[in-house]
Order: structure tokens, then sequence, then C-alpha cells
């Protein structure tokens, strides 16, 4: 069945196939932040749903994930039962081996269940890499070049 079968209305399907595109500018280090506010996954114990916003922060090497790929796949845990430390750390081995970027953290924030809030932090840096420092431009924050 085709993305257009359904009536010639677009249909996606999940998938855990992660598309890359080459990098537009290797010779520099960007900071790519997407968020995902509609994760959801199945309570390993229960059944129950849980829902998170996951957070991928990553400074790319070669190889970027294609936005696409990257909705489908997180469509795809759905209906699969995960306790929250092993699909997050999942989903960074997965997008990892995707990518093999320079730095990559996965942030999940799971909403509360039984009064309880989790977050799960998972990053991965390449061998030997090292960011650059940070420049601090908010020492001219209250700055201004008019006199007032």
């Amino acid at each position: 069945m085709s993305a257009q079968s359904l009536g010639g209305k677009p249909t996606a399907r999940p998938t855990k196939t992660l598309e890359t595109f080459e990098n537009p500018n290797q010779i520099r280090d960007f900071h790519i932040h997407m968020e995902i506010p509609e994760f959801t996954c199945l309570c390993p114990k229960t059944g129950q749903p849980d829902f998170a916003t996951i957070e991928l922060d990553y400074i790319p090497d070669e190889k970027c994930v294609e936005l696409k790929s990257l909705k489908l796949y997180m469509w795809s845990f759905r209906d699969e039962g995960c306790f929250h430390e092993a699909v997050t750390n999942l989903i960074l081995d997965d997008l990892v081996a995707a990518t093999s970027p320079k730095f990559m953290r996965v942030t999940a924030k799971f909403y509360v269940r039984g009064g309880v809030f989790t977050n799960v932090v998972a990053e991965h840096r390449k061998a030997g890499w090292q960011p650059l420092p940070r420049v601090d431009l908010m020492q001219f924050e209250h700055q201004s070049n008019t006199r007032g």
C-alpha cells in the first residue's frame, strides 16, 4: 500500500528507519534543537499510555536527520511497551547510529504518572570532539548605544 493509496490522501506509517541528508556546513559546529511534544509509548507494566516531550540537541558531523523520518520514527513507539530509561537510550542509540554526530543529547520529559514526573537525559560525544568555548554576549545586555 503506497502513501497515496487511501482515497488519494497521503498516509504515513510508523517506521524505525531514520533518513539523513548531508550536513550543509561541515566546516562549522552548529547546534540543532528539536522538540517532539507528542511522543507516546506504553507502560510495560500496565499497558497504559505514557506521554512525553522529547528534546533532541545535536551538533552534526557529516549527516543530519531528516524531519519526516524522525516524526515517523517517534510514532513507531506508540504501541510499544518501554521503560522511560530504556526508550530514551534507544532513541539516542538509533539517532547516533544513523547520523554519527559530534555531540547528541536526548532529553525525555515524561508527564506525571502516579504523582511522579520523570526526566531522562542521555548523551553521546564523538571520541576526541571538544566543544568550542561559549561566547558570552550577555555582558552587553544592559548597555545601550543611546543616551537617555
